[in-house]
């Protein structure tokens, strides 16, 4: 692979067909609003209902499946002026519960339903096991889904959270139910404005206050939190943004978050090449991709060995491994990088002479012609 040197328009007051057919598709289901916040008593419940409220007097149909209050008046205010669809209950083990009724909101058909806490296990002998599933369901019928989640239930990001808190995140959602959603609002209120309002007795009963803040609540647990959960908007924010680029085809410059790939071969400088990438990755909050154009010397047993430690080391770090084949890898390389929206990609360079180095600058130049929107590093590399 070349990478390390060693080988080598439409108006805006009319709807395309592209248009038309997203239009299609999203009569086919409900529309999934979700209402992201990094910690308890930021808001998401209360934006969740008022959103609600807000439908109601523009005569859309809106009943609320499920809501916690946990005791918050201001939330329990809101609660009362939108109709509410009657909870099933249900027998476990001799203890009564009550759980959200799927099939009654399914019947009542409304427009929009409010269901709160997706990452909510379901008593067992309900529909579904998990609450998310009884969204999807609704979708699937068309129903509108207004809902609400904290960013330490999104299952990829629950070990970091674990880890950072000691606290064990028992219920998850998978990220596929995220990314399925047409919007993500995030509920935000600073660290301190959000100790003021647990100090008040705004989020717990006061007994459970002081408890909560040597906890769960220490500033620094919120500060990493809540930059958590915007990193996630941020991710939702850029996928929104590659589904409107993909659909009027703009050009690959447009962006939101960085994105940063690694070219590599089957070679042993590999390695550097990806712990630089990781490291501006981390500097810059961006996403980590590793780039590997497969070649007939990765078959050999030496390289083929280079290659599965330098992936394996990749997985590691958190990097998006990509496998692409075809017989130029520059064209290769530059059509992923243009159709991914990559901002900054890293190559390598060795000491190269003769003909394999004017191959190798043909190369490059024939990347940065068919993907003119990049940052490129070329990276020197010292033979190991």
């Amino acid at each position: 692979m070349f990478w390390s040197g060693d080988s080598f328009g439409v108006t805006e007051n009319k709807k395309s067909p592209e248009d038309w057919l997203l239009a299609s598709e999203e009569k086919k289901r409900g529309r999934f609003k979700v209402f992201l916040g990094y910690a308890p008593g930021v808001g998401k419940t209360f934006s969740m209902l008022s959103e609600g409220i807000r439908r109601r007097s523009r005569d859309e149909d809106v009943v609320i499946g499920i809501v916690e209050t946990h005791g918050r008046s201001g939330t329990a205010e809101l609660t009362s002026k939108l109709a509410h669809v009657p909870l099933r209950e249900i027998n476990y083990k001799g203890t009564l519960f009550t759980e959200m009724d799927v099939d009654a909101i399914l019947a009542r058909l409304p427009q929009v339903a409010l269901i709160d806490e997706l990452a909510h296990t379901n008593i067992e002998g309900s529909r579904f096991a998990k609450r998310y599933e009884d969204v999807l369901l609704l979708l699937e019928n068309k129903i509108d889904v207004l809902s609400t989640i904290n960013i330490q239930h999104v299952e990829s990001l629950a070990p970091r959270v674990q880890a950072l808190t000691g606290i064990s995140i028992r219920e998850q959602v998978p990220d596929w139910v995220l990314d399925r959603a047409d919007e993500i609002v995030i509920s935000d209120l600073t660290p301190e404005a959000l100790v003021t309002r647990m100090r008040r007795g705004d989020i717990y009963p006061m007994e459970r206050v002081e408890r909560s803040l040597s906890n769960f609540f220490r500033r620094g647990n919120l500060i990493a939190l809540r930059e958590m959960a915007l990193q996630r908007i941020t991710r939702a924010v850029d996928r929104t943004l590659e589904d409107y680029v993909s659909r009027k085809r703009l050009g690959a410059h447009w962006s939101v978050a960085e994105k940063i790939a690694v070219c590599i071969s089957s070679n042993s400088q590999a390695r550097d090449l990806i712990a630089r990438g990781a490291r501006l990755a981390e500097a810059l909050s961006a996403e980590l991709y590793v780039l590997h154009v497969t070649s007939e010397r990765d078959a050999e047993p030496n390289r083929k060995q280079m290659l599965e430690g330098s992936l394996q080391f990749a997985k590691n770090l958190g990097a998006n491994i990509v496998q692409l084949n075809g017989s130029d890898t520059a064209r290769v390389t530059a059509a992923y990088v243009r159709e991914h929206r990559i901002t900054q990609a890293i190559v390598g360079r060795s000491a190269l002479h003769g003909m394999r180095k004017y191959l190798y600058y043909l190369a490059i130049q024939k990347f940065m012609s068919e993907a003119p929107h990049v940052d490129l590093h070329i990276v020197t590399q010292e033979p190991h």
